[in-house]
């Protein structure tokens, strides 16, 4: 039998991590808070991994970083993840460029835009030059850089036939 490896929590540190596991809107966090509290009443890492959808090393090294750093030890830590291959402040001004050639096909619009980059850059997926286009029109939107929008069809009222 493998040796239970039990944190031992105080009052106010339990009270933090169930309200972090209740209500956090972070999955992982939470999930991860779920394991420090199994782990607390005792159970095996084998079987909190079951539960929370972790491998018993996982549960572990969680643990580890929690006695280390508390709780701020279970959040993911900054630069994690893929980097984008798109970034506002390099490709913001060719983007724009070559979407205003091409407003109508966008497929043409990124085909332009990938002819005058560097030679040896990856190369970027469609659905990460619209979801690149999403962020800059959003950008906009947010600073106050959009024209207003005319009224159309569905904005109109639809009149009755009564």
């Amino acid at each position: 039998m493998s040796r239970v490896n039990t944190p031992l929590l105080d009052e106010a540190a339990r009270a933090a991590l169930e309200s972090l596991y209740k209500q956090h809107p972070n999955h992982t966090l939470r999930q991860r808070c779920q394991l420090v509290l199994l782990k607390a009443t005792g159970r095996t890492s084998h079987d909190v991994g079951q539960v929370v959808g972790l491998c018993h090393v996982s549960v572990n090294s969680w643990l580890k970083r929690y006695r280390k750093e508390g709780i701020n030890g279970l959040e993911t830590k900054p630069g994690r993840g893929r980097k984008s291959l798109l970034t506002v402040a390099a490709d913001q001004a060719s983007v724009r460029a070559a979407v205003a050639t091409n407003r109508q096909r966008i497929a043409l619009a990124k085909a332009e835009w990938e002819s005058q980059r560097v030679a040896g850059e990856p190369a970027v997926g469609r659905d990460a030059f619209r979801a690149f286009l999403k962020a800059l029109v959003a950008d906009t939107s947010a600073s106050g850089g959009a024209r207003p929008r005319s009224p159309t069809r569905s904005t109109t009222p639809k009149r009755s036939n009564a």
